[in-house]
């Protein structure tokens, strides 16, 4: 029986896609069913890497081809020649799409190939709160053209990602969850915060608009009885300026987990999300949630439950004091819960019957 050859294409090669990616190549490298490439790019500033090769098994295959964030027709022209010539080369069986600019360029370098594509968004870019209001409906019409002109399966990661990918082609939209690994980090030795003398309340991630850190700092300075930790690095790591802030710096997913483990609460100010991993690992280490109010996060929490859903400073302020109080009985139900929904083995396995049944379409 001839190999399925599965090709992946991103053009942003960091954060939740990277890891996506890396879960799908992971769960897949040892089934000698499956031949896996990944097309990716590294022109994000934030790509590491030096990480690249330590992170996939020499099982897969990588091919680096230059994607640009923005569009620029020039450059976007030459990336689709370049990914088809690829694409030829391979003759991948299915291709899947990864982020809102590689659903574009894919699609446009397979062209004609007749090829059978998947394209999971992400985060569709007309959710972005960093935008104008006009810039957004732009985004939505050629996400709504190109799956007119050029229909693919789509797959969305997130609750929030499903309902706007039935708005964009209800047939042709079904929904994966995001997961982690609830059996490796489950195992992880939990660190006591019994002896302690303040609470510790952390984040994840670059330190960027949509992270909304200037959030993160309002919120330090509402609380100066307790410690706040981001885990990361970025362009607005100097809005993070309260003494009661401490900010690693970046580190690898090992390091992350273990100072992730340390936390007594998760807190996420985000502007928007499809669904974060860094919420997801944080609950299956046993720790409650306190998240903004966006659409991306809310599956994530059950109110008053695993943690709180916070609209304004002073809700930040009285959910952290209100699950100080309850540390162990909240995080106990963030486990249940990711356990219940987010688990990556049973995604990962609904995801390739997935890949299965369209291949035999």
């Amino acid at each position: 029986m001839e190999k399925i050859k599965l090709l992946h294409i991103s053009e942003t090669f960091v954060s939740g896609v990277y890891t996506y990616i890396k879960q799908i190549c992971n769960y897949l490298q040892n089934n000698d069913d499956f031949e896996i490439h990944i097309i990716y790019s590294t022109d994000r500033v934030e790509t590491k890497i030096d990480h690249i090769p330590k992170d996939f098994s020499s099982k897969i295959i990588l091919h680096e081809i230059s994607m640009k964030r923005e569009i620029s027709p020039k450059e976007d022209f030459q990336s689709v020649v370049k990914i088809r010539k690829k694409i030829k080369e391979i003759n991948p069986d299915l291709i899947h799409l990864h982020s809102s600019k590689a659903g574009i360029l894919g699609r446009l370098a397979a062209f004609g190939l007749k090829k059978k594509i998947i394209y999971t968004p992400h985060g569709y870019s007309f959710v972005r709160e960093d935008i104008s209001a006009n810039k957004k409906k732009i985004f939505f019409a050629i996400e709504k053209i190109i799956q007119l002109i050029l229909p693919v399966q789509i797959i969305a990661c997130g609750e929030q990602e499903f309902e706007m990918a039935k708005k964009i082609d209800k047939k042709n939209a079904k929904v994966v969850f995001n997961g982690v690994d609830i059996n490796y980090l489950s195992n992880l030795k939990f660190v006591s915060t019994e002896n302690r003398k303040k609470i510790r309340i952390g984040n994840s991630g670059r330190v960027s608009i949509d992270k909304n850190p200037k959030l993160f700092n309002l919120i330090a300075k509402a609380l100066p009885e307790y410690d706040f930790y981001w885990i990361g690095e970025g362009e607005l790591a100097s809005e993070l300026t309260e003494a009661n802030i401490y900010i690693t710096g970046w580190k690898n997913h090992k390091e992350c987990i273990e100072i992730l483990n340390t936390f007594d609460i998760f807190l996420s100010t985000s502007l928007w999300e499809g669904l974060p991993f860094n919420i997801l690992e944080a609950m299956a280490l046993k720790k409650p949630i306190i998240s903004n109010n966006i659409e991306g996060n809310l599956i994530t929490v059950e109110q008053g439950v695993n943690g709180y859903i916070c609209n304004t400073i002073d809700d930040f302020k009285k959910s952290i004091e209100i699950t100080s109080k309850n540390l162990n009985e909240m995080g106990e139900s963030s486990f249940n819960r990711v356990s219940e929904l987010f688990n990556q083995e049973k995604n990962m396995h609904k995801l390739i019957n997935l890949y299965l049944l369209l291949l035999k379409k």
